[in-house]
C-alpha cells in the first residue's frame, strides 16, 4: 500500500467518524433505489452482469452498515417491472444473481446471528420459477426473526401495487363484500403487495438521478419520507455516503419539528383569541343582565372561578 492510498483511507477513516458523531439514532426504515449497476460496468468496460455482481457486494456491506446503526428495516429496489422488458442475454444474468444472493444471504452466519427475517415485495409469480423457489427458501429460513426485517422488491412496481389494490377494492364493493363507506386506510393496505412492517423514513437513491421511480408510493410518498440523492453508482455507494443520507433525514426531521412547533403554537394563540373574545362577549351580556347588581370586580372573580380567565388584565 503506497503512502498516498494510507493516506488517503485515514482522511476516510477520519470522515466517518466524524459523520457518526453528527447523526442520532436514524430512521426506523431505510429504501433504497440500487441504481448505476450498468453504467458502473460501463464506464469500466465491463458487462452489465459484472455491474450487478458488484451491486451484490455493496448491499452486504449495507446490511452491516445498518445493524451499526440501529436500523430495524431496510427495503432494496432489486428488480421492477419494466426491467422485465429488457433482453434476455440480460435478463438470464440478472436472475442467476437474484437466486444465487437470496440462497446466499439465507444461509448466512450474520443473517442468522443478526436476526434478519428476508421478506420480497411485488408481483413474484412474474418471476422465473427457479427466482420464486429462491424466494420461498430465504423467506422459509429467516420466517422466525423479527431483530431486523430486509425487504427484497423483486417485480415491483408501485403504480400496479396501487392499481391492483384498487381494482379488488372495487371488486369486493360490486360483490357487496365491502361497503363503499367502509373503504379507508386499513382496507386499501390490506389489498397491497405484502407489506413493509414499517412506514419509510428514508429513501436512497444512487447513481445521479433524482427520482423515486415509482417505488413504495404508499408506505413511502404517504408517510412523506425524507429523499436523499446521490451521485455514486450502487457499487460505489460507500459508508459516508450513507452517513450523509441518514444526517440528511434528521436534519430534516428536525427543520419538520420546528415547523409543528411553530405551527401549534400559532394554533394555540389563535384559540387563545377567539376564547378571549368570547369571554369577553359573555361579560358584556352578564352586565347587560346583572344591571350593575355586581361591580366589574365580582364578576372578574366569577369569570375566573368559571374557568373562564383568559390570564389576561380585563379592559
Amino acid at each position: 500500500m503506497t503512502l498516498r492510498s494510507r493516506l488517503a483511507g485515514a482522511v476516510d477513516s477520519a470522515y466517518e467518524r466524524v459523520l457518526r458523531r453528527e447523526i442520532g439514532d436514524g430512521p426506523d426504515h431505510v429504501a433504497i433505489i440500487q441504481d448505476g449497476n450498468r453504467r458502473y460496468a460501463r464506464s469500466r468496460g465491463d458487462d452489465a452482469p459484472d455491474g450487478h455482481r458488484a451491486g451484490a457486494d455493496t448491499t452486504e456491506r449495507v446490511l452491516d452498515w445498518c445493524a451499526d446503526l440501529g436500523v430495524e428495516e431496510l427495503t432494496l429496489y432489486a428488480f421492477s417491472t419494466e426491467n422485465l422488458e429488457r433482453p434476455d442475454d440480460e435478463l438470464e444474468p440478472l436472475f442467476d444473481l437474484l437466486e444465487d444472493k437470496l440462497r446466499e444471504f439465507a444461509d448466512a452466519d450474520r443473517v442468522h446471528d443478526q436476526g434478519v427475517c428476508i421478506r420480497a415485495l411485488g408481483d413474484v409469480e412474474r418471476l422465473p420459477g427457479r427466482v420464486r423457489e429462491a424466494v420461498d427458501y430465504a423467506e422459509a429460513r429467516t420466517a422466525g426473526y423479527d431483530d431486523f426485517t430486509l425487504n427484497i422488491a423483486l417485480a415491483y412496481g408501485g403504480r400496479n401495487e396501487l392499481l391492483g389494490a384498487v381494482r379488488a377494492v372495487a371488486r369486493d364493493v360490486a360483490a357487496g363484500d365491502l361497503a363503499a363507506d367502509d373503504v379507508g386506510v386499513a382496507e386499501v393496505e390490506s389489498r397491497l403487495y405484502r407489506r413493509p412492517v414499517r412506514d419509510v423514513d428514508l429513501i436512497i437513491r444512487t447513481g445521479g438521478d433524482e427520482r423515486t421511480s415509482n417505488f413504495l408510493p404508499w408506505h413511502a410518498n404517504g408517510n412523506e419520507a425524507a429523499a436523499y440523492f446521490c451521485s455514486p453508482y450502487w457499487p460505489e455507494f460507500s459508508k459516508p455516503d450513507f452517513l450523509r443520507s441518514i444526517r440528511t433525514y434528521e436534519a430534516r426531521e428536525e427543520s419538520w419539528r420546528r415547523t409543528r412547533t411553530k405551527r401549534a403554537t400559532a394554533l394555540v394563540r389563535a384559540l387563545a383569541e377567539v376564547e378571549l373574545d368570547e369571554a369577553r362577549a359573555v361579560a358584556g351580556r352578564l352586565r347587560e343582565r346583572l344591571q350593575g347588581d355586581a361591580t366589574d370586580d365580582e364578576l372578574n372573580e366569577a369569570l375566573e372561578a368559571g374557568g373562564a380567565s383568559t390570564g389576561e388584565p380585563a379592559d
